[in-house]
């Protein structure tokens, strides 16, 4: 697995403990020590944690260990070292102060949605969309009537 595909395996996890406003930056370019970043909010300590466990166990279950890991005694911002995906699971209110984005503000960033999201988006637009196509029909239905009287 390449680094920008583990990178996405790991963004895809945080949904599975409801983290939200997920973000790879790209830093291939940019940096040394890392490839990419993966940035996510939690609203609570204890969902910071959830997320951060929730990536090092499913990730320890394939037989990736995490090489270094800070950010547990205080749970505002923790912190999982894979080496060349460095993994960012902060609460809201730390990840505005600290604002990565801004300060890798020259590194792509591909924003991440969550699976479930786009499935409920994509029945929601199916559904919009049923509606117009039957009063169209029903429109032209209707011209026709009035056009043969």
């Amino acid at each position: 697995m390449n680094t920008k595909d583990f990178a996405e395996k790991i963004a895809n996890l945080v949904f599975n403990k409801k983290g939200y406003d997920v973000k790879i930056l790209d830093l291939k370019n940019l940096a040394s020590f890392a490839d990419y970043f993966v940035i996510c909010s939690a609203d609570s300590d204890t969902q910071v944690k959830a997320i951060a466990d929730e990536i090092d166990d499913k990730l320890r279950e394939e037989g990736i260990k995490c090489w270094h890991k800070e950010g547990y005694s205080a749970l505002q911002w923790v912190l999982l070292d894979y080496v060349d995906v460095v993994v960012h699971v902060f609460r809201k209110e730390a990840r505005e102060f600290y604002n990565l984005e801004k300060l890798w503000g020259d590194a792509l960033q591909l924003i991440v949605e969550d699976p479930a999201l786009k499935k409920v988006k994509s029945q929601v637009e199916v559904k919009i969309k049923e509606p117009s196509a039957t009063k169209t029909k029903n429109t032209s239905t209707t011209r026709r009537k009035s056009s043969k009287s």
